[in-house]
């Protein structure tokens, strides 16, 4: 199964990173910069998908298991333009073997845009959190797929004492439970399977009913059309996830704010 692999691949990943930073010295500089930002404008990541109306995370990612490498049309530099000027948040892919990832385009990314940023990755240890914070992100993800109820409560934790939003990511009915028994604030439902990667808009539409609303919800993957947009938007969604659409785009802003209208 493809996600036993990433997991897999991320063990022996971090194995190698802590080996060039140990803990110590990242929970140190996770510190600081947490300290550093006591006196500037909180990014919230949580407020930017509360607002009224739709909200739009724009992700930045160049590659993926089911689509391969993807050919960016514009740069980078160009593209945080249009993400400032159009979405609410930014996604950064930061896995690196089979999203081709790495922490360096969320540090590029924080300068580039003031908008809250969430660290996609595969979180399974608590090095990636104060790796997180430290490398300027707002948020994190927790694939409830890849974590049992303790490491879940626990990670949730220590993102929130370290001033990180958090976004759980659901797949079907089990795991949407857990992430309520949570109290998570932001649930996300991720459209795609990702023990084989298809893609099925309803399982945002069925899970929908369970989350209460008073929680913030996030529909991700498979969102590439005006039509998804619509069948979404009957789900109380508050949020879309969008990578593949808009990484393809020449013109990511003006397609963000097309669908904001719909």
């Amino acid at each position: 199964m493809i996600l036993d692999e990433i997991v897999a691949d991320k063990k022996r990943r971090l194995i190698e990173i802590v080996q060039q930073i140990p803990l110590e010295k990242i929970r140190k500089e996770a510190e600081k910069e947490a300290h550093s930002n006591k006196n500037t404008p909180k990014r919230s990541f949580y407020d930017a998908l509360k607002a009224p109306g739709l909200s739009i995370i724009g992700e930045f990612k160049k590659a993926s298991p089911s689509l391969g490498t993807i050919q960016s049309k514009i740069l980078l530099t160009e593209r945080m333009e249009e993400y400032n000027a159009s979405v609410d948040a930014i996604s950064c892919l930061t896995e690196e073997d089979h999203f081709h990832g790495n922490i360096d385009y969320l540090k590029q990314i924080r300068i580039m845009s003031p908008l809250p940023i969430l660290r996609k990755d595969f979180m399974i240890d608590e090095y990636q959190f104060y790796e997180a914070k430290a490398i300027g992100s707002d948020a994190v993800l927790l694939i409830a797929a890849i974590l049992d109820d303790v490491q879940m409560k626990d990670f949730y934790q220590l993102a929130r004492e370290l001033g990180l939003d958090v976004l759980v990511e659901t797949h079907d009915e089990a795991e949407m439970e857990r992430a309520l028994r949570l109290d998570a604030r932001i649930i996300g439902v991720n459209n795609r399977d990702l023990r084989d990667f298809t893609i099925r808009l309803d399982t945002t539409r069925r899970l929908s009913k369970m989350v209460p609303d008073d929680k913030v919800f996030v529909a991700e993957s498979g969102i590439v059309k005006d039509e998804d947009v619509r069948y979404l938007l009957d789900s109380r969604v508050d949020a879309f996830l969008i990578g593949r659409a808009f990484m393809e785009a020449e013109n990511p802003k003006q397609l963000a704010r097309h669908w904001k209208q719909l």
